[in-house]
């Protein structure tokens, strides 16, 4: 049996997210089976009334649904301008600026940075 066909077989694994009724704390809880799933503790506080809820997903989105929602990436950026980092302070200046906000100075200070090379530890890696 090939792999794909065995990818194709195997059964979905379920990760539910919970809120306790007490302190409103979402988490989520991995289930290897649907048989076998309980209900979790709540991880912040001793409550054991957590309510399952319907989690977001998401939607993939077209290049056109990309260009509308975030914009163009500029002159002479190529394909991969929207997994580039340093493309992250430009969309941040553009929100604050038609928001009508004033960026905060830590802000500017990591994105000048990342723009010089050095990267904030979150997308160091990507």
């Amino acid at each position: 049996m090939t792999s794909a066909l065995k990818r194709q077989r195997r059964p979905h694994v379920p990760i539910y997210e919970y809120r306790c009724q007490e302190c409103g704390h979402v988490q989520e809880q991995f289930h290897r089976s649907l048989a076998k799933a309980r209900v979790p503790a709540c991880a912040t506080c001793p409550s054991k009334e957590m309510k399952r809820v319907i989690s977001r997903f998401a939607t993939p989105k077209t290049e056109a649904q990309v260009l509308e929602q975030y914009g163009s990436p500029g002159p002479g950026a190529g394909p991969d301008a929207y997994r580039d980092p340093r493309q992250i302070g430009r969309w941040a200046e553009e929100r604050f600026d038609q928001m009508g906000v004033e960026m905060p100075a830590e802000a500017k200070q990591m994105i000048d940075a990342a723009r010089d090379g050095d990267l904030p530890d979150p997308v160091k890696d990507l």
